[in-house]
């Protein structure tokens, strides 16, 4: 009898030791897997310093992306060019005829960073979803603009550069405005501020410089 006893107290002693170097295996895992996940969430957002040249003119005024750019391009620098290009114009068309829902409107921009139409869901989730702690410009793209090429009254970018230094994405552009209506034009050059918080990003300041107006054709100011 004093004999199963021991062996009974030697097999619970095992048992509960075994158990314990379970939970701390389950516990180092557990760790292992959480420091992982913070490297790759870290790796995935981070920035390395840049100006690059995104958008220009050519000969024939057509506008120019650097779709190389855009093979590497960061989320977060996707997430301030596109939120810069809803509300100026480059080069919108309608893909297809035109319909009421005016959801098939195709810009050069959009396009080339593979955000789908303009006010898509595609579009307005995934700059939602880097704004998301940024209520002024979720209120901004609540406004998303369906303008094509072809309206009377429009905006469009001239040039863009893109300048990442540390946490910071900086849009510079230049841009001009038309009105067939009034025979008038103008232009501005601007400059917006983003700063990268982990994952998301805010507009922290907008710089933008007085409208420069001219006349054309016979119309009179």
């Amino acid at each position: 009898m004093k004999y199963l006893y021991i062996a009974t107290l030697i097999l619970l002693v095992s048992c509960r030791q075994s158990n314990n170097h379970s939970d701390k295996n389950e516990a180092a895992n557990s760790d292992s897997l959480s420091k992982t996940s913070e490297i790759i969430t870290e790796k995935t957002i981070s920035l390395t310093d840049k100006t690059v040249k995104f958008l220009w003119r050519d000969s024939n005024n057509s506008i120019v992306i650097n779709h190389e750019f855009c093979k590497t391009i960061s989320a977060p620098e996707k997430a301030a060019l596109g939120y810069v290009a809803t509300f100026i114009g480059n080069e919108c068309w309608w893909d297809g005829d035109y319909t009421d829902k005016r959801d098939h409107l195709k810009c050069e921009i959009l396009t080339a960073l593979d955000l789908g139409y303009q006010c898509s869901d595609k579009h307005l989730g995934f700059l939602k979803q880097w704004f998301k702690n940024d209520q002024a410009a979720l209120n901004e793209l609540e406004a998303c603009p369906t303008i094509p090429n072809t309206s009377t009254i429009q905006d469009t970018f001239d040039e863009i550069i893109l300048t990442t230094k540390g946490n910071e994405i900086i849009v510079f552009f230049k841009a001009n405005g038309l009105n067939m209506r009034e025979g008038e034009t103008w232009n501005w050059i601007q400059t917006n501020y983003f700063h990268l918080d982990n994952d998301n990003i805010k507009l922290m300041k907008e710089d933008k410089s007085n409208l420069m107006f001219e006349q054309f054709g016979d119309s009179e100011k």
